[in-house]
């Protein structure tokens, strides 16, 4: 209920949703900030549920300033393989553990930020890969499931993008059209799981304008900042979000701050 939100979580899911707008500007890395605030203050599971319709309003406004942008062909490349991902996340969801899984899925990411860090200091290294079916389909079911167990596949999706040489404000035109469909795909899936709810979306409208005021900031930072600057960038936030998920990095936890907020779902 909104009535238990202690004024220190309030300001948890406003500096989250800020989070939001900058990460939806281009740095997906800085999405972590607001999956683990999110889940500290209303669990992990519930939290994803939260976070949802707040991160298809980011969508939307990234649309607004940068969906001019977008390369279809890569939108297109990675739904078929990212909506298998995500039935698969739903179907995990209720079966995996949640400790074996984080750590799992942050190796992963991991490991494709190091493989693309070596790639730009040797471009000609491992050149058609980004170009195979196979990379795409691998890197968009996973990006599936992370999105739909814990809103985590901006840093997968980046990593693609930027493999496949994506200009910066193609990278976030592309990115903003793949996840909005990709998002409202996922809020039936959500509703089911009955994480989303009256409550809810309540919250998410009442945090909204911060995510327009991270967006502000976030876009005025990709128009100043140099391309190999923002590729370098993007890696850094990458990396330091998978190895958030792994534990290397850690960040208050929901387990660690007490019992979570419940939001009432529906029945």
């Amino acid at each position: 209920m909104i009535a238990q939100l202690s004024l220190s979580e309030w300001l948890c899911l406003l500096v989250a949703a800020a989070g939001i707008g900058v990460s939806k500007s281009g740095f997906s890395g800085v999405s972590m900030l607001h999956v683990v605030l999110f889940a500290w203050v209303f669990g992990a599971k519930l939290s994803t549920g939260v976070l949802l319709p707040m991160l298809v309003i980011g969508d939307l406004m990234a649309i607004r300033f940068f969906g001019k942008q977008v390369q279809w062909r890569h939108v297109l490349r990675l739904l078929p393989p990212t909506a298998i991902g995500v039935v698969i996340g739903t179907l995990l969801m209720g079966r995996l553990d949640e400790q074996t899984f984080r750590p799992t899925i942050g190796w992963i990411i991991f490991s494709l930020t190091c493989l693309q860090a070596v790639r730009i200091w040797r471009p000609h290294l491992l050149h058609n890969v980004p170009h195979q079916v196979w990379f795409a389909w691998t890197l968009g079911m996973l990006a599936g499931i992370t999105t739909m167990m814990a809103n985590a596949a901006g840093p997968v999706v980046a990593l693609y993008l930027l493999a496949v040489s994506l200009p910066k404000l193609e990278l976030v035109g592309t990115s903003a059209w793949f996840f909005l469909v990709i998002n409202v795909f996922k809020l039936p899936f959500s509703y089911h799981l009955g994480f989303i709810s009256i409550h809810s979306l309540l919250i998410d409208l009442l945090c909204s304008p911060a995510i327009l005021g991270g967006m502000l900031v976030g876009r005025w930072m990709v128009h100043h900042i140099p391309q190999k600057a923002f590729d370098t960038l993007l890696l850094a936030f990458t990396a330091l979000a998978s190895l958030q998920l792994v534990g290397i990095v850690r960040l208050p936890s929901s387990q660690a701050a007490g019992e979570p907020t419940s939001v009432e779902s529906h029945p």
